[in-house]
């Protein structure tokens, strides 16, 4: 109850401060006008993305004769160009 009734006060207050009577009674209510938007431009810098070289060393698998006519399996690195993608600022 109490605070219902604050919020009629509260209203009511606004509604009076919001308004104005003129000389010969009529009552005028102030609001917001046409509202004038002024445009302005930005520039935007995009990255740009390219590839860069890197060289990766990767194991290759190969095979290596012992004495025995048995191959055993061997594993080596061997360097291996590959393209990956860099974003430029």
């Amino acid at each position: 109850m109490m605070r219902t009734m604050a919020i009629l006060a509260l209203s009511a207050v606004a509604l009076l401060a919001a308004c104005k009577r003129t000389d010969d009674g009529k009552l005028v209510i102030e609001r917001p006008g046409e509202i004038d938007v002024k445009i302005r431009n930005d520039t935007l810098h995009v990255p740009s993305v390219g590839t860069v070289k890197d060289t990766l060393t990767v194991p290759s698998i190969g095979v290596k004769e012992e004495t025995l006519i048995v191959k055993k399996p061997v594993i080596g690195s061997k360097k291996t160009e590959i393209s990956k993608p860099v974003i430029k600022p």
